[in-house]
């Protein structure tokens, strides 16, 4: 009974790898245009900032509607555009014309993977691990692409390749439940409303943390791709692993063991990037447990995490803490807090 349950869990992780493709030419597309912003006109703090806010804050309000009406392909409509944003960049001077039509692209994407990934994965984080992993390495590959001068020709040419994934994706639609009941990582006795609020301050903090971590040993190309790639694999892991060992024992063993990689790596890559993987393991889980109160709006649970790390975003914009020492104990200190919420919810 046991190996048909673990057997019903994996049986449409295939919609995870679609969509981690999907999700991987979202981010290249996203970060080739805001490789490309630079010199447009306003300071490119303005545009980026812009750009978190555009592209996450949205998300909760495309998902709600996306619950309502889970069989329009947002995934194809985010594609298509994404595709128009490239010529506005090109022939429109004013940047947030094309920084709008991207965000949306970007929104309609990422709210389609959750849709799928979750209502067709019988509990399974999995799936919606996969999808979410595909980012960090379209983030990085984007970076690369936006600094060789290439056409924008190029990165339209890769959403193409895009579509028939979508396509492809419509199995995994028909094979959807109207409701992830079978999602069940929260704890029963508390709140909903409870949760949700933890659960996206856990979000929010692991947003701050994630642009907060020091890594002054990125000194090269290589480093960083190397980066993002340990990034991508973490966040993927932490899905899988969850649903073979159990969501929290996942989330307070990698939450907990990451806290001396993160604090004393800065200057050791290796270190630094076994902190990284842990860390990134838990990103699955938030989501898991937002929709075990939310089975009916998958959507917009996933839209309540984006939103979360669009306000874990906002004080790097500000202000950083540049000393060892203070983001020591700023990590130290977050991640306690976490580890409390963790148990809470």
């Amino acid at each position: 009974m046991g190996g048909d349950n673990l057997k019903n869990r994996f049986v449409n992780i295939g919609a995870g790898f679609l969509y981690f493709y999907i999700h991987f030419v979202t981010e290249v597309v996203c970060f080739f245009l805001l490789g490309n912003y630079l010199g447009t006109g306003p300071q490119l703090w303005v545009i980026v900032f812009f750009y978190d806010m555009l592209a996450f804050v949205p998300q909760a309000i495309i998902g709600y509607i996306s619950d309502r009406h889970s069989k329009i392909p947002f995934d194809i409509i985010g594609l298509i555009l994404l595709i128009v944003s490239l010529p506005i960049f090109k022939f429109v001077s004013n940047p947030f014309v094309s920084l709008i039509v991207l965000c949306l692209g970007n929104g309609c994407t990422h709210i389609s993977g959750a849709q799928v990934t979750l209502r067709s994965s019988n509990g399974s984080l999995s799936s919606s691990a996969i999808f979410v992993s595909g980012g960090s390495f379209g983030v990085i590959t984007g970076k690369l692409l936006s600094g060789w001068g290439i056409s924008f020709l190029i990165p339209a040419a890769i959403v193409l390749t895009a579509l028939p994934f979508a396509i492809l994706a419509r199995f995994y639609v028909a094979e959807e439940k109207t409701s992830c009941k079978e999602f069940n990582y929260s704890k029963k006795n508390v709140v909903p409303l409870v949760i949700i609020i933890l659960t996206v301050f856990i979000v929010t903090v692991r947003g701050y943390m994630g642009y907060g971590i020091p890594t002054s040993w990125k000194k090269t190309v290589w480093q960083t791709v190397l980066l993002f790639v340990v990034m991508g694999i973490g966040k993927a892991l932490g899905g899988v692993f969850a649903d073979l060992f159990g969501a929290r024992k996942v989330a307070l063993i990698t939450a907990s063991a990451a806290v001396p990689f993160l604090m004393f790596g800065d200057n050791y890559i290796v270190i630094s990037l076994i902190g990284v993987l842990l860390f990134s393991m838990t990103m699955s889980i938030t989501l898991g447990i937002l929709v075990s109160v939310l089975p009916e709006n998958p959507g917009l649970a996933f839209g309540l995490t984006t939103l979360g790390l669009f306000l874990g975003t906002v004080p790097i914009f500000f202000f950083k803490f540049t000393s060892t020492v203070s983001n020591c104990i700023i990590i130290a200190v977050l991640t306690a807090v976490c580890l409390l919420c963790f148990n809470l919810v």
